[in-house]
This record gives C-alpha cells, structure tokens and sequence, in this order.
C-alpha cells in the first residue's frame, strides 16, 4: 500500500510508457530467454520477438505497469546479451509513423510528377 502511494506521488518523463523496443538482440534469441532477461523486472503482458530479414535483432515488450517499464528500461540498457549490448528504449508510435508518412509522400509526389509529366531540372 505504502508503495503504490509512493509511485502516485511520482511524476514520469511524457515519453516513458509500458511498450519498450529493444534493438540489437542476438538473432537466435528465444522469447522464454526473453521473458527470463525481461520479467526479473515485473509483470510481462506480451513480448513480440522480429523474425522477418527487416525486424531480425529487435523485439517489443509490454510491461502491465508502466514503472516497472521504466525500471527494465533503466537497468538493461547496454546490458550484454550473448556478447551484444542491448539498446533498450521506450517505443514512440510518432516517430515510428514518421517514417511511413516520408515515404507515403515520396511516392504521392512521384505520381503527381508522372501524372501531369513534370521533371526536376538536375534530376532523373
């Protein structure tokens, strides 16, 4: 109880949250090592380990709670896994969308140049 008032007291940077991204995992890392590196932390809700060429080495971790998130986050940072340290942050879906809007507008951009047959002097 004492605990649980002590962690309402305390006020959290806006960019920590449950959801963590974890990069530069070995590429043959299980979940259950996972769960047994991440869970000495607290609660696991689920853990989604990359296995396509493009998501190889990372992983996502959702903690039910968001300290317990920020402790994991705090201590395994440049933890070593199997001689790789981890580079663990907290996920931002903006900057994550970010990325998908640049290309969206790449391509949109493209198509209006074909459509109405401009060129960018200097270009291809």
């Amino acid at each position: 109880m004492a605990m649980n008032k002590a962690r309402a007291n305390v006020r959290l940077p806006p960019e920590v949250n449950r959801v963590l991204y974890v990069r530069n995992l070995p590429y043959k890392i299980t979940a259950e090592e996972m769960y047994d590196i991440f869970g000495k932390y607290g609660a696991i809700r689920q853990i989604r380990v990359g296995d396509k060429t493009e998501t190889r080495g990372t992983a996502f971790v959702v903690y039910e709670d968001i300290f317990d998130a920020k402790n994991a986050c705090d201590h395994l940072s440049g933890f070593n896994v199997c001689n790789r340290y981890l580079v663990v942050l907290y996920y931002q879906a903006n900057k994550a969308f970010e990325k998908l809007n640049t290309q969206k507008k790449e391509d949109d951009l493209q198509k209006m140049k074909e459509k109405y047959d401009l060129k960018t002097p200097g270009r291809n």
